[in-house]
């Protein structure tokens, strides 16, 4: 059963994610909240697996919430939900620590998916945002050629060159799955590829190696999809 903590400053929002998950026979949500201070409050107390954290509150807004939920170094995951396609919001709270992104109006087989996703110790950034994010942010990376600014990257440097393939791959977005259909492996290859990649670039999920990719210049200087 996984347990998940509502955070959204509308009711009617609250409500209805209650309802769906409440539905589900392997969710349960265990608290609401209104505000990020509330989030950070309830998550400490009550220890949920998936925090379902909107990122535009009054007072203490999401990003924040999620940035003190993650120091506190407890072991919920938090699933950021969102209204706008390219909320710099949302973004920041991935920097943050968030292991997911969402839009509010996802069909609710992918945000029972997410959660699971998120849940299991993955990460999941909505397929159609993955680009328009990466487009978004390139605007804001350093001018020169992305080579440069890898070549000598220590996070970069004990990679293979199928994990690098593989690096690419997680940066534009693909799952598992389309990654094992493309580059033409078994889905238990690449599952363990991935593992090897995050070992050795340090980073905690999958939002963590997506954010390095855009860093560093390697998905922007790939075609779409």
């Amino acid at each position: 059963m996984t347990t998940v903590l509502v955070v959204d400053d509308q009711p009617l929002q609250r409500l209805g994610f209650r309802m769906l998950l409440e539905s589900t026979p392997d969710t349960t949500v265990v608290g609401e909240a209104a505000h990020g201070a509330e989030a950070v409050r309830q998550a400490a107390e009550l220890r949920p697996d998936v925090v379902l954290m909107d990122v535009r509150m009054p007072g203490m807004d999401g990003v924040e919430a999620t940035r003190r939920i993650v120091a506190s170094g407890g072991r919920c995951r938090i699933l950021v939900l969102t209204t706008f396609d390219l909320d710099e919001y949302a973004h920041a709270a991935l920097r943050a620590g968030a292991s997911g992104f969402l839009l509010k109006d996802a069909l609710p087989e992918e945000l029972l998916a997410g959660i699971r996703a998120v849940a299991a110790g993955d990460a999941v950034i909505a397929p159609r945002l993955t680009r328009r994010l990466l487009d978004a942010y390139a605007h804001h990376l350093p001018a020169g050629s992305p080579g440069g600014r890898t070549a000598g990257d220590p996070r970069l440097g004990a990679l293979t060159d199928r994990e690098r393939e593989i690096l690419l791959a997680i940066g534009r977005g693909w799952t598992n799955g389309e990654i094992a259909e493309r580059l033409v492996l078994a889905e238990s290859t690449v599952k363990t590829h991935v593992g090897r990649v995050m070992a050795k670039i340090g980073a905690r999920d999958r939002i963590q190696a997506v954010i390095l990719t855009y860093d560093l210049g390697l998905t922007r200087a790939a075609g779409p999809g």
